[in-house]
């Protein structure tokens, strides 16, 4: 089976997880992703390897570049029974489903970093995209002080945070945030919680990211 991605133009990481989801989809074949810059292209590469695939690049016009990814191929195969074997020792040593489970994502800010506003909105965007695409899915997402606004009319990623609400995460907006911003009659998704509901959420969980 060969199957085709065509991932140029697209930002990271979604020429990643593209490519992930067409490898995830079949047993054995030759996944080729098209991508048009360097980043994407060792990007897409890191991911062949860490999966034990074994794959080849070929350079075509401008900056485009093709990664044939093979899947099920003896030496795949090889490569693949050892890094699943690998992870899956991993697995049952740390148990990682279970730490995983109750996964509490806490933002507290509409962009990423402290550095370029525009660099940061950029990278949150990428981030709640990249929570959408990959499992497991947390189980509560929080926004306190300028996060909100991700919630609220106008975000750019409500569409991803609906998304994730419809599979079952929890969204949840701090009321004493929307109330300062004026953001109140703006929320597009989830429910307002207070400061208790939200450290109840990040105290209880067994893993917490925190941005912002």
């Amino acid at each position: 089976m060969r199957i085709e991605v065509d991932a140029r133009g697209q930002a990271c990481p979604k020429p990643v997880i593209m490519t992930k989801k067409e490898l995830d989809s079949i047993k054995s074949g030759v996944v080729t992703t098209i991508v048009d810059n360097e980043v994407a292209k060792d990007n897409v590469s890191k991911l062949a390897m860490s999966y034990g695939y074994s794959f080849i690049i070929d350079k075509g016009k401008d900056n485009e570049y093709y990664i044939h990814i093979t899947k099920g191929g003896l030496e795949g195969n090889i490569s693949l029974a050892k890094t699943e074997a690998k992870a899956e020792s991993k697995e049952a040593a740390i148990c990682i489903p279970d730490t995983f489970k109750d996964l509490t994502i806490a933002i507290g800010s509409d962009r990423m970093g402290n550095g370029e506003e525009k660099l940061g909105k950029i990278l949150m965007k990428s981030f709640i995209y990249t929570v959408r695409e990959t499992t497991p899915l947390p189980a509560t997402m929080v926004f306190y002080n300028s996060g909100v606004y991700l919630t609220c009319e106008g975000s750019e990623v409500l569409e991803d945070l609906k998304a994730l609400k419809d599979e079952g995460v929890e969204i949840i907006s701090c009321g004493t945030c929307l109330d300062y911003y004026n953001l109140k009659d703006k929320l597009q998704v989830g429910e307002i919680g207070n400061m208790y509901t939200i450290y109840e959420k990040m105290r209880n969980a067994n893993n917490t990211i925190t941005l912002g």
